[in-house]
This record gives C-alpha cells, sequence and structure tokens, in this order.
C-alpha cells in the first residue's frame, strides 16, 4: 500500500500532543517525520516552558528544517512544588501538563485545515480524549516506552486498588491476567504510593486508554511478539484498543552542535572496538558510581565513548569534566578513549561500524536504536520503565543485565562488578550474532512490506478516508 499525495484537502490533518522530556519528545519528532513523509498535514503541540534546554533546542531546529508545520506553544500553568509530593522537575511538568491538557481545545477548534486525529502522549491522553470527543476526531496514544510496561501502566488502576496489596505485602511478582508476570523489583518506587502525583497522572490517563482508536507504538512485532499477541487477541487488558506497532522510528536528521568531534575520532577506530556508554537525557550518575565506572572502563582495556551526565536537568550542567574524572584518568585514557559532556547524535553513533557494544540505561529510544542497528546492549536501569525494558531487551536477545545492580543509586555498583560485564558485552558472539538478527528483524519491520510500515499506512489510509467522508458528506 502507498500513499499518494493526493489533493491537499484530502490530507489528514494530525496534531501531535508530547508531554516533557527529551525522551517523551523524541519518539513525536521522529513520528512527525514519518508522517511528513506520507503527505499528512501536522500541528505540533509543545509546552512552555520546556523542562530542559534539550527540548527548547531540538524544537526549534526541528521545526527551522520543516516550516510546513503548525505550531502551538501550549503555556502550563506552573505548579507549584507543594502542589506535589514529587521534586523531580519532570515529575511536576508531567503532573502540570495532565491537569491542564484539556485547554487545548480552543487552539485546536480554529484550525485550517479542520483537525483529523489527535496523536497524545499517555501522560495527556484524558485531556485529549475528551478534546477528541468535542471536536468529533479520532484519538490515538503514542506509547514512548515498551509494550510490557504500557501493560503495566495500562493495569495500574487495578493494581492501585483492588490489588494494591500486592504491593506491599512482600509478593515476589505482579500478575497481569494473560500476561508474563513482572517482578516487583521491576516496579517503579512511586507505584507502590497510589498518592504520588506521577503514579495518580499516569492512573487518571491510563482510565482514558479503553477510549481511545489506537496506541501507537515505537517497537515492532518480533521484538515483544508474546505480549502484542495477548493484548490484540483480547487474552490480556481485553478493554484496550488495538496495539499498533510502527517502529524502530527513525531519526529525523537534525545538524547539531558537537558531532564533528566524536565521529571523525569513531571513524579512526577499528571495527566493532568501541564501547559506547551513555545513560539518557535524565540521569545522574553520584560522584561515586561515577568513580567506579571510570575504574571498571579502565580495567575493562576496551576504547570507549561515553557522554557524561552529573545532573538531572542539563541547565544545571556547570562542572567541567576535570572536575567530574581525574585528569590521570584522562591521561591514560586519552589515546583509546574520549568523553565529552555535550549532546550527541546517538543513532549516528550506534550506526557506526566501531562501535561493538553499547552500555545504556535502557530508555525507550535507546533501546530501539540499538535494536535499530543490531548493536549489543549491557543494561543498566536507573528509573522508571527502564528494568522492565532491561527484561524485554534481554528475552529479544539484544542484550544482558545484572539486575543485582538494583535502581541507579541503590547500590554502588563496583568497578570489577563493571569490569566483567563490559567485558562479556564485548566477547560474547552468540550475544553479537543474536543483536545483529534483532537488527535484521527491525529493518524487516520498517522496510516495504514491513509490519511496522503496513501498520503506519493502513493507519494514515483510515484519517484520510475518514477526510474524503467528511468532504463528501459536506458536498452533498
Amino acid at each position: 500500500m502507498s500513499i499518494s499525495p493526493g489533493s491537499v484537502t484530502s490530507q489528514p490533518h494530525i496534531v501531535l500532543f508530547p508531554s516533557a522530556g527529551m525522551g517523551h519528545l523524541t519518539p513525536f519528532l521522529r513520528l512527525a517525520s514519518l508522517l511528513l513523509s506520507h503527505h499528512c498535514k501536522l500541528t505540533l503541540i509543545t509546552t512552555k516552558p520546556t523542562v530542559s534546554v534539550a527540548e527548547c533546542t531540538h524544537i526549534s531546529s526541528f521545526l527551522s528544517k520543516h516550516p510546513e508545520i503548525n505550531h502551538i506553544e501550549f503555556h502550563v500553568p506552573p505548579m507549584q512544588h507543594s502542589d506535589s509530593i514529587s521534586d523531580d522537575p519532570f515529575f511536576i511538568q508531567f503532573e502540570a501538563t495532565s491537569r491542564s491538557a484539556r485547554q487545548i481545545h480552543p487552539l485546536l477548534a480554529s484550525l485550517t485545515p479542520p483537525v483529523s486525529a489527535i496523536f497524545a502522549d499517555l501522560v495527556v491522553a484524558n485531556g485529549a480524549n475528551k478534546v477528541a470527543v468535542d471536536l468529533g476526531v479520532k484519538n490515538y496514544v503514542v506509547s514512548t516506552t515498551s509494550l510490557k510496561f504500557l501493560s503495566l501502566m495500562a493495569y495500574l488502576p487495578i493494581l492501585t486498588t483492588s490489588d494494591a496489596a500486592k504491593l506491599v505485602d512482600g509478593a515476589a511478582e505482579i500478575e497481569i491476567p494473560g500476561l508474563t508476570p513482572l517482578p516487583i523489583s521491576s516496579i517503579p518506587p512511586p507505584f507502590f504510593n497510589a498518592d504520588h502525583g506521577f503514579t495518580a497522572t499516569l492512573v487518571s490517563n491510563a482510565k482514558a486508554l479503553p477510549f481511545c482508536n489506537g496506541i501507537l507504538m515505537n517497537t515492532f512485532e518480533s521484538f515483544e511478539p508474546e505480549t502484542l499477541s495477548a493484548i490484540n487477541n483480547k487474552r490480556a487488558l481485553s478493554n484496550l484498543p488495538s496495539i499498533l506497532p510502527i517502529g524502530p522510528l527513525e531519526t529525523y536528521g537534525l545538524n547539531m552542535n558537537g558531532q564533528t568531534r566524536y565521529l571523525p575520532w569513531l571513524n579512526d577506530q577499528p571495527a566493532e572496538s568501541v564501547v559506547f556508554l551513555s545513560f539518557g537525557s535524565r540521569t545522574a550518575m553520584s560522584q561515586d558510581q561515577i568513580k567506579e565506572l571510570s575504574d571498571g572502563l579502565e580495567r575493562s582495556g576496551y576504547r570507549f565513548l561515553w557522554v557524561l551526565k552529573t545532573k538531572k536537568v542539563d541547565k544545571d550542567e556547570k562542572e567541567d569534566l576535570g572536575e567530574i574524572l581525574s585528569s590521570s584518568f584522562l591521561e591514560r585514557t586519552k589515546n583509546r578513549g574520549m568523553v565529552i559532556k555535550e549532546w550527541v547524535n546517538q543513532q549516528d553513533i550506534l550506526g557506526n561500524a566501531a562501535i561493538g557494544g553499547f552500555v545504556s540505561h535502557c530508555g525507550w529510544n535507546s533501546v530501539m536504536e540499538a535494536a535499530g542497528n543490531g548493536v549489543p546492549v549491557l543494561a543498566w536501569p536507573q528509573h522508571g520503565d527502564q528494568r522492565t525494558n532491561a527484561e524485554v531487551l534481554e528475552k529479544a536477545g539484544l542484550g544482558i543485565w545484572d539486575a543485582t545492580w538494583g535502581w541507579g543509586g541503590q547500590r554502588l555498583v563496583k568497578q570489577d562488578e563493571i569490569q566483567r560485564k563490559i567485558s562479556e558485552l564485548m566477547t560474547d558472539e552468540k550475544l553479537k550474532s543474536k543483536a545483529k538478527s534483532v537488527g535484521d528483524e527491525a529493518k524487516k519491520a520498517t522496510g516495504n512490506g514491513g509490519t511496522s510500515k503496513n501498520t503506519i499506512l493502513e493507519t494514515i489510509e483510515s484519517l484520510k478516508q475518514n477526510v474524503q467522508t467528511v468532504l463528501g458528506t459536506h458536498k452533498n
């Protein structure tokens, strides 16, 4: 199936509404790029102010590249820290955006051409669904995590009420009927408190999932086959709409500052010789853990490219490398390693032939980028969905992890442990072979005739047919 340009009036007009943080913004911008390639009219809603500098920079660069996108800045009413028991700026922004999401109605009601559908982040699903009903348009949720973790969020309304005792009575697992049990150790700590601002926000929005027209997932069928089959065949969470895998979503090719520093260095390294370490846009390790990691990395003897972050919010990053890592470490490793603090194009790095393994926090965008490039992963989950994502990654054969390392900051992971796992990552030929197979499956899914490509084309075609039906009704 292919979508022809057709007339301008038959283009679906899709509103994209992401929430705070690069982990949420990135898949929406990638989806926007994909939709534009299939001749959709787009409106992008972004919240103001953003929590991080990176969000602001990426939004600006993306819109400069795509001036055809209609941009709406949604000014979110600020929340005082006392309104939420969380002091995490991203959690606070999630809660504030969720509370005010329904206020986008007047911003959308007057758009021309009329809106065909809203593609909204789960964090704003409740408000977006109400607006979609008021406007008489379709509403899809865009999930920014694994399907396994989405199933947990969809089950939260039950888990935090009738099954709440399971979270506190020492049970080893949580059972979602019809799905593989989830270890209690992989449940994010905020979920144990139904009154936590983040948990309450997810519960209220998870209740809206059954009323949307579908859930678009940045995953592919062969990566999470059992969970996908169980939900879509109504053996589990039968109240959910269809799960629509459309990944791995491809990058949108922005030219950002800093790329020229590390790519030439990578190009000079032997094939599959470099360990790439990056822990995402929100993970800040302690000074003690950074020291253990640097020592373990040095002891492993491998070449490395390490993106180092010490603050949760990027605008708070003020320390130089010399203030974080010892000058002796930087001197000893200067001929085989590079440590950087600036933004990097992770997709370009993972696609470089020099990369032999990826040490990752297991944010879902990172997992899908590794899958798309067939790069084996040492998962070191830190918070949120990441332990569940690590389980998915391991089961799919893309990587390894040590569950005893706990959540980020829960315990100090020692240098010898880190050295052993990095060595395993870089020497396990069976793992490398399986990761390459995962990469082949990912490319097949997004290629012509692939399951992910067919799914997005069918979704667009459905919206296009709705536009034509409405136009025909108006003519009559």
